[in-house]
């Protein structure tokens, strides 16, 4: 795997008429490296946070045989990102978790979607898609966790073949750490996501303590072979913060002293734990379960005593002992639960975690699983938070104000492409005083301009370039000087193929 495909395949393929005329220094550059800073210290930053849901990790052999029989048989990233009711993913709509007060988004990916199961070589495209969402959300001002999530369910036969499974956890983690080891520290990988944890090996009610001692060591040297994987690769990779699952991330379960934090030489992780109690409210919708009643109403004093004893116990075992905590993931559905209780069940889990310094981040999906009619918190076409009730909640807890683009919209030139024969073709507005236009291309972790064109000149084809996933800008010289304030917000992708 490449180290960034957006920079590696420009560094060779645009020739020609395109040479570079400005310092590569002039524009702002992405990569901050890893700055000093604690896991604890970068926890507080993110504040609170969103779950891209149901998107990256949509998963299910039934994808491939819907293309087969109603598609043209070849998958994309796309149909896999769209397959639980997700629209594709813009920019707008990550822009707008930022513009709404969040300052983490966690991205949940099941890689082995579009994977060579022989070799577990994951495929190039689905990776430059994750990159491209990564990119949005830094862009945004926001930090980004990245995992290896429910993935189809493979990490379920760990207990039957711990070397395969192993195996293929440590080749996928490879490929993961090196294809996103020059993002600096607003990128945060996590280990997994709530399977480190097998009732095929210890069944919490009725196991003996030798079962729950083995399930409890094989979820431990899971976890410390990814921080090994990690701290092993390249670029900044031996100094990223990491997210440590805890053991199916239950709060008591992660609490029990067989659980154990690995060991990292760079002591820059944090713990992850998800909160769904009571579940007969967070996540039944509005049918009863054999291990659970569904529940329309949250809210009674015996309610925030056990969300209280819960956050108490992670402060107790983890925050108060130097290990940051992420909750992360918090929520509960809209089918069948009265709204007052939905915003204040969300409110008080996130202001339970906040305040005792921890980070949640809500679960959001773009719709009820079951019924587009009730959805997930954030609304993915309006680009804001479903309930301003919620919203304001939530800014009540945090302090958030908003945020203000500083750049006018006017500064920049609205562009369209077409691609055509391998070669680019751009053709964009007009900015007033411009007496220059520049094509910005994102080349080694720098942007530079590589061509420029008079300001009377609106549209330029590139030469022939290979196939691959470019980032691109067009810029406006007034005055002297390239407007190149939020130039990652203005950028745009173009995949040639």
């Amino acid at each position: 795997m490449k180290k960034k495909l957006t920079a590696a395949l420009l560094s060779c393929v645009m020739t020609g008429s395109m040479m570079g005329s400005i310092q590569s220094s002039a524009l702002p550059d992405s990569n901050k490296g890893m700055r000093n800073i604690t896991t604890a210290e970068i926890v507080r930053e993110m504040g609170i946070g969103i779950n891209l849901g149901n998107t990256f990790e949509a998963c299910g052999d039934w994808i491939a045989d819907v293309d087969r029989q109603w598609g043209d048989g070849v998958l994309e990233p796309r149909d896999y990102e769209t397959a639980w009711g997700s629209p594709v993913i813009t920019k707008e709509m990550i822009d707008g978790m930022a513009n709404e007060g969040f300052g983490v988004v966690r991205v949940p990916v099941a890689w082995s979607n579009m994977m060579d199961m022989s070799t577990y070589t994951i495929s190039p495209e689905y990776t430059a898609r994750v990159q491209q969402v990564v990119d949005w959300i830094i862009d945004a001002d926001m930090y980004c966790i990245i995992n290896i999530h429910y993935d189809n369910g493979w990490v379920n036969n760990f207990p039957a073949d711990e070397e395969g499974c192993m195996k293929r956890y440590e080749t996928m983690w490879e490929q993961i750490a090196d294809a996103f080891k020059d993002y600096d520290d607003h990128l945060v990988f996590e280990s997994q996501n709530e399977e480190l944890g097998w009732e095929s090996v210890w069944n919490p009610w009725s196991g003996t303590q030798s079962q729950k001692e083995k399930s409890y060591a094989l979820c431990n040297r899971i976890n410390q072979k990814f921080v090994d994987v990690i701290r092993a690769s390249g670029g900044n990779n031996p100094k990223r913060h990491l997210l440590i699952s805890g053991y199916n991330t239950g709060i008591d379960r992660t609490c029990d002293a067989l659980f154990k934090m690995p060991y990292d030489p760079a002591d820059r992780m944090a713990i992850s734990v998800h909160y769904y109690t009571p579940a007969g409210f967070a996540i039944l919708e509005d049918k009863d379960e054999s291990w659970a009643k569904a529940r329309s109403t949250w809210g009674t004093d015996e309610d925030y005593r056990e969300l209280n004893a819960n956050m108490d116990m992670m402060k107790s075992n983890f925050t108060d002992k130097g290990i940051p905590v992420i909750i992360g993931e918090y929520g509960c559905p809209t089918k069948g639960k009265e709204t007052q209780s939905v915003v204040r069940f969300l409110s008080a889990v996130c202001k339970a975690a906040y305040d005792r310094q921890m980070c949640p981040v809500l679960w959001a999906t773009p719709k009820g699983e079951n019924d587009p009619e009730y959805g997930g918190h954030y609304n993915r076409t309006t680009c804001r938070i479903s309930d301003p009730t919620l919203k304001k909640a939530f800014c009540e807890i945090t302090g958030f104000t908003g945020k203000t683009d500083t750049t006018p919209t006017d500064a920049y030139p609205v562009v369209k492409t077409q691609v055509k024969n391998s070669k680019i073709g751009f053709k964009w507005t007009k900015v007033k005083g411009a007496e220059k236009y520049g094509i910005g291309v994102y080349q080694a972790n720098k942007w530079v301009v590589k061509k420029q064109l008079d300001g009377s000149i609106t549209t330029w084809t590139s030469p022939q370039v290979a196939n691959g996933t470019y980032r691109l800008v067009v810029l406006a010289k007034v005055n002297g000087e390239w407007v190149n304030a939020d130039v990652f917000k203005r950028s745009f992708y173009v995949t040639v193929k």
